[in-house]
Parts: C-alpha cells; structure tokens; sequence
C-alpha cells in the first residue's frame, strides 16, 4: 500500500509546486494581477495645507524672546549729541501673561488669548501694569555746558495700560492694538505723571520678516516738564544758559518700528533673528523751547540700533 501511495503524494506535491496556468496554455503569473478599469481618471492630489500651519510652532502656552543690540540714541531728551547704547528685548508668554518692549522698561498684558494657529477676527481688550526707566540726564551727558546744569536723578515710571487690540485686519496673523499708559515716577526723581497714547501694528512681511511699527504721543505734567526743561536760577548760573520755566502738556510724538529677518526663514518655530530698530520722534511745546533744545540740541530725535535675539 505505501509503494502505490508514493507516486501520488509525489504527484500531488508536484502539482502544488508547479506555477498556474491559463486557460489557452500559457503560463499565469504567479503573483496575481490587479485589474484596472480602462477609463478610471487618476486621484486628485491632496489639497494643500492651510496658510501658516506647521505642526510645531513656538509660540504655545509658555514662550520667550530674548535680545540684545546697541543703538544710537541722544545723550539726553533734546540733544544733538548721539552715544552707543545697549537695547535690551524682552518678550514673551508666561503664565497666560503676555511680556511686551515698553522702551527701556516692558508691559503685561494679564488678557493674552491663547495661543491659536487660525487667524481671530474680532476686537479683544488688553491690559496690565507697565514701567518704564528713564535715565535722562543721569549720565554720560556729552553737552558739556549742559552737563554744568547738573545730573538728574533716574526715574522709574510705574501704572497701568489698556489698549484694544484687532486680529487680521490686513492679513492672516497680523494685529492692530491702540490704546494708552499712564505711568508714575515712583522714585521721586521726577514725581510726576506721563500720559501716553499709542497705536501699533505687527505683521509678517514676507516669509522671514516681521514687522513691529509703533506711533505714540506723550504728555507730562508740570512736575516732569520742569525737571526735565526748566532752567532754574543755580543751573543758569553754572552752565550760562538762559532761564527757563516749562510746563506740561504735549512733550512729544513719534514712530518707533522693529524689523527681525529669522535666520531659518520660518518666524513661527522659534531660533534666532536678526533684529534692526528705527525711530524717529519731535519734542513739542516747552521740551522744544527750552535751551537744552533750541540752544544746545535739536527738537528732533532719532533712534537706530541693530541686534539679535532667541525665541524658545
């Protein structure tokens, strides 16, 4: 029985072995084709990804940007003499807390939305404290007649701001804030108030730059006008300038703009950007007057600077 049995299994496992066949004769495949339907229209590509998505951007729940340039800045408010500065930057999100520039000093914002890659539409209220140091006529007066007058005690102006802000009003991603601070000087240098309104823009430009432009006017009390613009009795005498009795009202307006190029061309991942500041702003009323200005200075004041800085 096992001797007949053998030729069949032999045959059997031949026959598995052996590739299909066709019904004409011919020898099939042996990995089965894929029919294919002679008028199937190809599959649409994908549709693209929606305008400044990307997977991981930077600025989520906790972010920073921090920076350092120097600039050319005048020796005091109403100089014509210009001195190398450090120009410090400072910006960010923490705790639901927004951190913007403020000049030499910075401001909160304690509304800052979340993070959202989707453009918002609609107005939004911010606001929080804000300081600004002020060290006019503190140091390194280049004027030497007005460095006879005396230096001037630094200043640190301490309050509140509120602004409304617009998403996307030109472009997807872009603000429109304006509102106002008023700050006090807590240090008695001064003593006095500052007033000041403010209407700012910030938007991409391109693919690696973004754009920050500031336009602000500033009123002061008569406290700051007169330690700042006044020239009283003892300073005329020592420095031989004229004297002088200012008030407050308008003291100032000007533009202030902040150019960064980031340096992998994508501003939403974070790294490093390269960063150039310009500003230009006029002394108004009694700040124009006085002799620190109209005798000694210029009524108009610039600012430029360049630096870098890291956002993580």
């Amino acid at each position: 029985m096992k001797t007949r049995l053998l030729p069949l299994v032999s045959a059997a496992l031949a026959l598995a072995a052996a590739p299909a066949r066709a019904e004409d004769g011919s020898q099939a495949d042996a990995q089965p084709r894929q029919e294919r339907a002679p008028d199937a229209e190809p599959a649409p590509p994908p549709p693209p990804p929606p305008p400044f998505a990307f997977a991981r951007p930077v600025f989520d729940e906790t972010w920073a940007t921090i920076g350092l340039g120097v600039g050319m800045v005048p020796s005091y408010a109403g100089s014509d003499d210009y001195i190398a500065f450090p120009l410090p930057l400072i910006a960010g999100r923490v705790g639901g807390v927004g951190i913007a520039p403020n000049g030499p000093g910075f401001v909160l914002d304690v509304n800052s939305p979340k993070p959202a890659m989707a453009p918002r539409k609609g107005a939004r209220l911010a606001f929080g404290p804000a300081l600004r140091f002020r060290n006019d006529r503190s140091n390194r007066i280049s004027d030497d007649v007005v460095a006879r007058a005396g230096r001037l005690d630094a200043a640190l102006e301490v309050g509140a701001s509120v602004a409304v802000a617009w998403r996307g009003v030109a472009k997807p991603l872009d603000q429109l804030s304006i509102g106002v601070q008023a700050r006090r000087d807590v240090l008695g240098a001064h003593a006095g108030w500052v007033i000041e309104p403010q209407a700012s823009y910030r938007a991409r430009v391109g693919k690696a730059f973004t754009l920050q432009a500031q336009a602000s006017m500033e009123f002061t009390d008569n406290r700051f006008a007169r330690t700042y613009f006044s020239v009283t009795p003892a300073q005329s005498a020592a420095a031989g300038l004229a004297q002088y009795s200012a008030d407050g009202g308008l003291n100032r307006i000007g533009t202030t703009a902040i150019l960064s190029y980031d340096l992998d061309r994508n501003p939403l991942n974070g790294g490093w950007a390269l960063t150039g500041v310009g500003g230009y702003s006029r002394l108004i009323g009694d700040s124009a007057q006085t002799p620190y200005t109209s005798v000694r200075g210029n009524a108009n004041q610039f600012i430029l600077g360049a630096g870098a800085a890291y956002t993580f």
